[in-house]
């Protein structure tokens, strides 16, 4: 194998996973990394890595990319905590989002082996994240399961002790000494001399 064949240590790279995932935000009800995101990792300026695209643009069908609309782009500047609509943070345009198969598609584009290695490290960022959500997914599931069975028992529970508390008064009745009156009769006219 010829030394320029060698993919670089993967793991050996400055950026930590963590990075990697902190990049990743959901648009559209997609994971997706920003132009100027992936730009930084693979080392190269925003300019040229959205060059790189228009030149290959028949590469990037809208599954693997994306331009943010004005909507999505004021969501993602809330998201980041860092809005700044006057500067418009910089951004003459709305930056570009890629999936993960976008992602895998610039490294071919870009040719570098950074831009390999870098790939290499957000598809599994990706992979991860989707194994997090699925593994949320059968949580939140068991959760909703307890939930209902917590709130089956909650009503049973209100009906026991609503007979109960019927059964107490019932109780209470039967103990409470029956009121007795006097036997006979009583004249007006003893009544009025009182």
């Amino acid at each position: 194998m010829q030394k320029s064949m060698i993919p670089l240590a993967v793991g050996k790279l400055a950026e930590p996973a963590q990075l990697i995932e902190r990049r990743i935000y959901l648009i559209r009800g997609q994971k997706v990394m920003l132009d100027a995101d992936l730009a930084e990792l693979y080392q190269v300026p925003t300019k040229v890595l959205n060059q790189a695209v228009s030149r290959n643009v028949y590469r990037f069908p809208e599954d693997f990319m994306f331009r943010l609309n004005k909507e999505e782009l004021e969501n993602w500047r809330s998201q980041i905590v860092t809005s700044n609509p006057d500067a418009q943070m910089g951004l003459r345009r709305a930056p570009y989002a890629f999936t993960e198969h976008g992602v895998t598609m610039m490294a071919s584009v870009l040719r570098s082996r950074r831009a390999v290695s870098m790939s290499i490290l957000i598809v599994r960022a990706f992979i991860k994240l989707r194994d997090l959500l699925a593994s949320n997914k059968e949580l939140s599931g068991k959760v909703e399961q307890i939930e209902a069975s917590q709130k089956q028992q909650a009503r049973a529970l209100q009906e026991h002790t609503s007979i109960l508390v019927s059964v107490v008064q019932d109780i209470q009745k039967l103990k409470s000494p029956p009121v007795t009156r006097a036997i006979g009769f009583i004249s007006r006219s003893s009544s009025k001399r009182k």
